[in-house]
């Protein structure tokens, strides 16, 4: 591995956003760590990315469990002798309206979207101290900025991404380390595309663009906050969203 080439951590990077998200990291020429619980598709993220060889390693992790997941950053960065990227993108969503929510999905989605980004915040953060330099992005939305009907928990887990991240941003800057939140709008995925038309309908109705977004318009923010491109820029929230947060 060259003396300057950036190494990087994604969580939930076997699918979806995550996956482009490594994507356009290895595109950049950084070395990639894709993190998710899901082995099987871990195994396929080689071949899906054409076979990139050493620069893509992948790691099965639970990123609630914060000794596992903490571990996993802290063996990263002694394998290959830095860590200067960490993106927060694992999340999951337990939808329902207030009065039908049971306290189990409220507390999973809190761990799983907003915990684990602290526990990985936490973690590379510590090593990136020591570098004096790195780049943590953390996977908003727009629920979280603008609240969404039935996701209560989802939106208060993004919410509280963005209050992390920009406290987290003024503690750390400096030491030269940056913390950025993107928070995207209605993005198709295998998740979306199930929707009935009805709700697609009523969401493109709220979108000034007309057109639902593409992941890799998500993986193209995470890859300029992940750059030395926006080296001034720490504690922000960049809405890719077809203007629906202005």
């Amino acid at each position: 591995m060259a003396e300057n080439e950036k190494v990087a951590i994604v969580t939930g990077g076997a699918r979806g956003i995550g996956r482009e998200i490594v994507r356009e990291l290895l595109s950049m020429g950084m070395t990639v760590v894709a993190v998710d619980m899901k082995e099987d598709l871990l195994a396929e993220l080689p071949a899906a990315l054409g076979n990139p060889g050493e620069k893509l390693a992948t790691a099965v992790c639970d990123v609630t469990d914060s000794e596992k997941f903490t571990q996993v950053i802290e063996d990263a960065a002694e394998k290959y002798g830095r860590l200067d990227v960490l993106v927060n993108n694992a999340g999951i969503t337990r939808d329902n309206i207030v009065v039908m929510m049971d306290d189990k999905d409220w507390d999973l989605v809190l761990k799983v979207n907003l915990t684990s980004a602290f526990i990985g915040t936490r973690a590379a953060a510590r090593i990136m101290m020591r570098k004096r330099s790195g780049s943590i992005v953390n996977m908003s939305s727009y629920s979280g900025i603008e609240g969404n009907r039935g996701q209560a928990n989802y939106a208060a887990s993004k919410a509280g991404m963005i209050g992390m991240s920009k406290s987290a941003a003024k503690e750390l800057a400096k030491r030269n380390v940056r913390i950025n939140c993107v928070a995207p709008g209605f993005i198709q995925t295998e998740m979306t595309d199930v929707l009935p038309q009805q709700a697609k309908d009523m969401a493109l109705e709220q979108i000034p663009m007309q057109r639902f977004g593409k992941p890799q318009d998500i993986a193209k923010a995470v890859g300029f906050l992940a750059s030395d491109a926006s080296g001034y820029i720490t504690g922000q929230v960049l809405s890719v969203d077809g203007g629906m947060h202005t």
